[in-house]
């Protein structure tokens, strides 16, 4: 039997998800199909009951349901607890399980681009979706102070209380970083711009943006014109994944420059 997976979203036009697992399934010989699927909050709990029911085999989460589907998951991982976001939805032992694999996929891509966050001041844009993973992994590279601003302040304030040393600025204002993240959904249009006054914030930062397509956002091209280094979320997206599928299948699928370059769009 034909084994089914999504990714659930909304937006989910730009996921690269189905292309890479399908093409893992494939290198690896799983009989399985991926694909995507646009939600409303209201679905949410029909579409975990499909897995429940042996429909769907596995989901991936993304924005904006991260949170929104913990209430109807049996048992989170201790990740997933701990930043009380989901990312990887499955059914073992008759219960509904959710890890988060956006931790180790983040701190696994800094690691590789050989970035050393002991110490460093890191600037996060946006308070949704993947920043309470992209806080712990920070905090477990030894970062040494956390700041975070969002257009709606009440959402960063919240954050402050699972996170009580975050520093929150007001939207527009730019402190001090040795690295900035956008975390936001700024950036996934071609024409969306972040307002930065680059010339004030100066060259050598890492500018990081967790969008991954398109792959050079107008925050990471700018940042490279005023002599910053920056990198996208591809890698970060293929480390998560490469989670997800190895918890799915207890495969652990390949990662060289035949995968990375598939994402190449």
């Amino acid at each position: 039997m034909i084994k089914k997976y999504l990714v659930i979203g909304n937006p989910i036009e730009h996921s690269l998800s189905p292309k890479l697992h399908n093409y893992w399934f494939n290198k690896n010989n799983i009989k399985a199909v991926y694909d995507k699927k646009k939600l409303n909050e209201t679905d949410i709990k029909e579409i975990i009951s499909e897995v429940r029911n042996g429909k769907i085999n596995g989901i991936n989460v993304t924005v904006p349901f991260k949170q929104s589907v913990i209430p109807f998951i049996d048992e989170l991982s201790y990740e997933a607890k701990e930043s009380q976001s989901v990312n990887t939805i499955y059914k073992e032992n008759d219960k509904i399980l959710a890890h988060n694999t956006d931790i180790s996929g983040f701190e696994l891509a800094i690691r590789k681009k050989n970035y050393d966050i002991k110490n460093k001041k890191v600037f996060i844009l946006g308070a949704g979706g993947v920043v309470p993973s992209i806080i712990l992994a920070l905090r477990k590279m030894g970062a040494a102070k956390i700041i975070i601003s969002n257009r709606t302040k009440k959402k960063a304030e919240e954050l402050k209380k699972i996170f009580s040393n975050l520093e929150i600025v007001d939207w527009g204002k730019i402190p001090k970083f040795h690295m900035i993240i956008n975390a936001t959904s700024l950036g996934l249009n071609k024409d969306d711009e972040i307002k930065l006054d680059y010339a004030k914030i100066g060259p050598n930062k890492l500018f990081y943006d967790v969008i991954y397509n398109p792959k050079q956002t107008k925050f990471l091209s700018k940042a490279r014109q005023f002599g910053n280094q920056t990198e996208n979320g591809k890698m970060m997206f293929i480390y998560q994944a490469h989670q997800a599928f190895t918890i799915w299948h207890k495969i652990m699928p390949k990662i060289d420059d035949e995968t990375i370059r598939l994402l190449d769009l």
